[in-house]
């Protein structure tokens, strides 16, 4: 067996008095493929670092292969000394390997000839994955790759690292992507890094096992150090020299119990619906739009409904932000009409958090809000129209007082979507607009989320790449395609895709029947050659199976075709959907055996 890239021995790292990990064991070897997860704020990105290099441990011992390229992919990648982002990602490539660049640019939809000055934080991010996957380092760490990726270049993504033979560690909130790459599970829990050899599949189940061990363990010290100390009060005067001992046992076990370090508790958030929006929240007729020449949306109509939750998805840049500002903000639509329904209570939450103000602190993005400043007071706010104090409301959302007056800067990319959320789950409101609210934030935040959005009274537009998500948040997909079309797909995003799938079979068989019936009659007088007993045998039986499958095809579209079938019972359209694609490819085949059987007659 080869040696391990890098293997880390009693490794232990802290900032002041607080430990972020505190001796940890970790071995990695060439093809490893690890998904690295805990909560916002564990300590994950600063491991990828030590891993890297890029910080020394205060305690324990690394060892690397000698000879190896360790990369790390970071958030935010200084490039203020590359004129363009191909200039940055191919910095450390020889001019015979520029090639590699150019053909994952098309990978990730990244324009290399983009200037820096001028680029966006995403376009950046992807930059920075292009260089790292371009190396073709020995170990590639990857912190939240997924980022500013679209479904299509998640999917690339996937392909590319199943296929890499190199060592992976992946940062990434995406469900559907650490379950499509990881082989193996890292998990930072308050100081502590876990390995299950399963990949993400199984994490949830993982941890929920691992706490209730925990807790009851954690029982069984406190069930202990009760009946010891009632020991201790009654007993001990009769037998003090005798039980030295077993009081030293005692406070050993006090110890033992306040050193615990206690699990992060999960933030506190509900939206509150406002006032009752009218039935109708939009109507859209035969809407229009172009930027620079570019079609947004040609001829797009949409009714949008009271408590309806639906996604906006497709690739960057087809215009699914544009199209949220067409329909519910101030940009007008180049032709068709728009007509907003009545008492709407919107709540925003925009992808580049530009509702934040970066210089300034905590306290003063929430109490500078007009919407919820309390007036004549800065450490208060209105929560829902009641007085709160922002250390408390904060604190909910998981943020130390001491980081009130720090400016907003300073934190985190999850931190930074956890206090737009704090503010417009402060706000009443009957509609939210949510542009990539997932971005950053762990996964038990992701969970919260999903459920207070399922359980929101009001109306939900969703803007989001993250498949996971989508599936369990919305009841409706509008799909960009592209060049301005737009499909309204009733449904969740897996219903979707199974139906678009459906359809493509559908042609493909459609096509197959045309072709099929011409071969047909050329051959119809063609004598049966070359054919076995078998053969004759499976010629005859083909024509049944195609019976059966016709009608049992015939009977699920009748099935799927019922009025609101999606909203009543998804499960049931569901198992209809994936059932009907099934048997339209069993079709597909068939037809070609027939097909192949022709021409062995022939």
């Amino acid at each position: 067996m080869s040696a391990p890239l890098i293997q880390l021995s009693e490794v232990s790292l802290g900032f002041g008095k607080h430990d972020i990990f505190k001796n940890i064991d970790l071995v990695l070897n060439k093809g490893a493929r690890a998904c690295l997860v805990g909560r916002n704020g564990s300590g994950k990105s600063t491991l990828l670092k030590l891993i890297a290099g890029k910080i020394a441990p205060d305690a324990g011992h690394v060892a690397v292969q000698k000879g190896i390229q360790i990369s790390l992919m970071e958030q935010d990648p200084d490039l203020s000394s590359f004129p363009t982002l191909g200039d940055f990602a191919a910095s450390k490539l020889s001019s015979n390997e520029i090639y590699k660049v150019e053909a994952i640019s098309n990978g990730l939809k990244l324009n290399l000839r983009q200037e820096v000055k001028f680029a966006s934080g995403g376009e950046i991010r992807r930059a920075a994955l292009a260089k790292i996957i371009a190396e073709t380092p020995d170990l590639m760490l990857l912190d939240e790759p997924t980022n500013h990726l679209d479904i299509e270049s998640i999917q690339w993504l996937e392909d590319l690292l199943r296929n890499l033979k190199c060592g992976i560690v992946i940062i990434s909130h995406d469900r559907a992507f650490l379950r499509a790459v990881s082989k193996t599970t890292l998990w930072l829990d308050r100081g502590i890094l876990r390995r299950n050899e399963k990949n993400f599949a199984d994490f949830e189940d993982w941890r929920d096992k691992t706490w209730a061990e925990e807790d009851t363990r954690n029982h069984k010290l406190k069930r202990r150090i009760k009946e010891e100390s009632v020991w201790a009060v009654e007993g001990i005067s009769a037998r003090r020299k005798r039980n030295q001992g077993r009081l030293k046992a005692l406070k050993e076990l006090k110890l033992e119990n306040d050193l615990q370090i206690k699990r992060q508790e999960t933030a506190k958030m509900s939206f509150q619906s406002g006032e009752i929006s009218g039935r109708k929240v939009l109507e859209a007729q035969s809407i229009s739009k172009k930027i620079d020449g570019k079609p947004i949306c040609g001829k797009f109509s949409v009714t949008i409904s009271r408590g309806e939750r639906i996604a906006l998805v497709g690739a960057n840049g087809v215009g699914k932000t544009t199209l949220l500002n067409i329909l519910f903000r101030d940009l007008t639509p180049d032709e068709g009409t728009i007509k907003r329904g009545t008492n709407l209570s919107i709540a925003n939450f925009d992808q580049d958090k530009g509702s934040l103000s970066m210089d300034a602190s905590l306290q003063e993005n929430l109490a500078g809000d007009p919407e919820i400043a309390l007036p004549n007071r800065a450490d208060q706010i209105l929560v829902k129209g009641i007085p709160r104090h922002v250390a408390g409301y904060l604190k909910e959302f998981l943020f130390d007082p001491s980081t009130l007056r720090a400016p907003v800067r300073s934190l985190s990319g999850g931190e930074k979507s956890r206090l737009i959320l704090a503010k417009l789950m402060a706000k009443k409101s009957n509609l939210l607009l949510l542009d990539e609210p997932t971005n950053d934030l762990d996964i038990e935040t992701l969970d919260l989320l999903q459920e207070i959005l399922c359980d929101y009274d009001g109306t939900i537009i969703l803007i989001s790449h993250d498949r996971d998500f989508v599936e369990q948040v919305a009841t409706r997909v509008l799909f960009f395609e592209g060049n301005g079309n737009i499909i309204d797909f009733t449904g969740g995003y897996r219903s979707y895709l199974n139906n678009r799938s459906v359809d493509k079979s559908r042609k493909n068989t459609d096509r197959k029947s045309v072709k099929s019936k011409t071969m047909m009659d050329l051959r119809a007088k063609k004598k049966n050659v070359n054919l076995s007993f078998t053969d004759h045998h499976r010629l005859r039986e083909i024509p049944r199976e195609v019976e059966r499958l016709e009608l049992e095809i015939k009977k699920l579209e009748n099935f799927l075709s019922i009025d609101d079938l999606y909203l009543s019972d998804q499960k049931k359209f569901d198992k209809a959907s994936t059932a009907l694609a099934e048997r339209k490819l069993k079709l597909d085949e068939i037809m070609e055996e027939w097909l192949l059987l022709e021409d062995k007659k022939g």
